[in-house]
């Protein structure tokens, strides 16, 4: 049974006992979305997402591309492999650098 985590989105297909996930287990989510790119999916329960946003330099008056990478726990019941684009929702600090849960992947 999945729970309403207050985000429009779609929940996973597939159960898991992770009392991490936001969906099938306790953890709340808050705050800040972040869509982004998934750069590393080496860790086994940690991805690492980059996202684009766009500079303004005032002295060109041109925009440049800026890039931030987040840390994200990734719920077992979502597969997420390097390329894809996900939706990552703010959450309590997991671990020393996560603080971002992996809600949805788009692509």
């Amino acid at each position: 049974m999945t729970r309403n985590i207050g985000i429009p989105v779609t929940a996973p297909t597939t159960e898991c006992t992770d009392h991490l996930c936001p969906f099938h287990g306790t953890l709340s989510v808050r705050g800040k979305l972040i869509q982004g790119k998934v750069v590393s999916a080496k860790a086994p329960k940690m991805v690492v997402v980059q996202q684009e946003t766009p500079k303004f330099i005032t002295k060109y008056k041109r925009y440049a591309r800026s890039q931030s990478k987040t840390h994200a726990y990734k719920p077992s019941c979502i597969d997420v492999k390097e390329g894809d684009i996900v939706l990552t929702a703010e959450c309590k600090p997991i671990s020393k650098s996560v603080s971002f849960v992996v809600v949805e992947v788009k692509s």
